[in-house]
């Protein structure tokens, strides 16, 4: 990716530029280009047709964008007067009103699809947010496999290294923000969170739970240039209080003279704690676990589930880009919101999928139970462990890992296993590195009950 091109502020080209140079371009070039695209300079500026000055065109799209433009007055740059803004252009109000579709009829999914709510947890949603808390750490450069990592959650494994310890500190994260979506934001809050997510994974001197307090901090691109250099750590707890207040404010409309999209919102006050960087170390998993706090408080209940860290990762650049585009261009937060927004709902689209494909497997395996004997004789935990046995041939399962997934004693899931073993459905065998049974799913299992 070649350097970012940083175009010159807005005031100072109005400063330099006659009127008659790009009046007769206001009609021409809108808040995005014709295919809704909201560019950088970095961009615009190979896109202007033949003919056009480039900085004439460049003025035309910023004056568009300023008719549209809301600035932030909680929400300030590192110069004084220096305010965050943004604007929804048509393209992205239509990306928002498609997640909205998707996430608003939501609800269906419990109702009457799947026949208790634990039953939905586990074949809907049980490894979502086990999803996210890795790929949200192998962002922050944990280097742990997915498949070790999950083994490590699903059986309630103490991490053995640093990388697994931030997995583990991120799934207790995702559950502390379900649990506390209806409070209000406080600075106790964000650093309850930080502690969480830092807890014995901290990369340098800085401690879980506290603010910075010196500026021994930067933000470097792929180039290790720097990037980003975050406000001085005398103004943090400002800052915060005052990202609190925008956070608790209502902007639904209805009870104020002004609306915020609840995603745009979220997006950016994970933007904010990217910027104002108020922790040494573990900014960026605080940042995402807030996005989520924000989005379940504002009622949208199926983002428990939407992992956004995955696609994240897969163009970190483009994350760093939006970042920097934000920063380079009068701190326009469009920029950030737009790519965001994208994620989001690719995000969502790849959950609508996910629900459907188990929705199906959900009544295969439930068109079994009513034809098979065993229906008869095997408890319903039972039956679903089967499931997974038969979908994953050489599973290992515990009685601990049994006990957390259906909420039950580790007694009786050592009944529900040893009964499994009884009907020859699965193996038991001894760890070989201590005293747990491990019970194994058998090749041919599925031939075996003629699913």
């Amino acid at each position: 990716m070649a350097r970012i091109r940083t175009p010159i502020p807005f005031n100072k080209l109005m400063e330099e530029t006659l009127p008659q140079n790009f009046i007769h371009l206001l009609a021409k070039y809108k808040a995005t280009d014709p295919k809704g695209n909201y560019l950088h300079w970095d961009k615009f500026k190979w896109k202007v047709e033949k003919g056009d000055d480039e900085t004439a065109a460049w003025i035309a799209t910023k004056l568009s964008r300023k008719t549209i433009t809301k600035y932030i007055e909680a929400l300030q740059g590192k110069k004084e007067r220096e305010l965050f803004s943004y604007c929804v252009p048509d393209s992205l109000f239509s990306q928002l009103h498609h997640i909205d579709k998707l996430t608003g009829g939501g609800h269906s999914i419990g109702d009457g699809s799947f026949i208790t709510a634990r039953e939905k947890d586990r074949y809907l949603v049980k490894n979502l947010m086990m999803e996210e808390a890795i790929t949200s750490s192998q962002l922050e450069g944990a280097s742990t496999t997915r498949k070790v990592a999950k083994d490590m959650l699903e059986n309630n494994r103490k991490p053995s290294d640093k990388s697994e310890q931030m997995i583990f500190n991120n799934y207790l994260l995702m559950k502390k923000v379900v649990e506390r979506k209806d409070e209000e934001l406080s600075i106790a809050l964000l650093l309850e969170l930080h502690e969480i997510a830092t807890h014995n994974a901290i990369d340098n001197n800085a401690i879980p739970g506290e603010i910075r307090n010196d500026n021994d901090i930067t933000v470097k691109d792929m180039y290790n240039e720097i990037a980003h250099e975050p406000p001085c750590y005398k103004s943090l707890k400002e800052r915060l209080t005052l990202l609190c207040e925008f956070a608790n404010q209502c902007n639904d409309g209805e009870n104020s003279d002004s609306f915020i999209h609840p995603l745009v919102k979220a997006i950016i006050l994970h933007f904010m704690i990217g910027f104002i960087h108020p922790f040494g170390d573990g900014n960026g998993r605080t940042a995402r676990a807030l996005f989520y706090w924000f989005m379940l408080r504002s009622g949208y209940w199926l983002f428990e589930y939407v992992s956004i860290s995955k696609l994240i990762q897969e163009k970190r650049s483009d994350y760093d880009t939006a970042y920097i585009y934000t920063e380079t261009d009068d701190l326009d937060l469009t920029y950030f919101i737009y790519h965001q927004t994208e994620i989001v709902r690719k995000a969502v689209d790849a959950l609508q999928n996910h629900i459907e494909a188990k929705k199906s497997e959900f009544y295969q395996f439930m068109e079994w139970i009513e034809k098979s004997p065993l229906s008869k004789k095997l408890k319903r935990a039972q039956l679903e462990l089967l499931k997974d046995a038969v979908k994953e041939p050489g599973k290992i399962f515990t009685s601990k890992q049994v006990s957390t997934d259906f909420d039950i004693n580790e007694g009786t899931a050592r009944t529900y296993l040893n009964g499994l073993v009884d009907e020859d459905l699965l193996i038991s065998t001894k760890s070989k590195k201590g005293k747990t049974i491990l019970y194994l799913a058998p090749q041919g299992l599925r031939d075996k009950l003629k699913i």
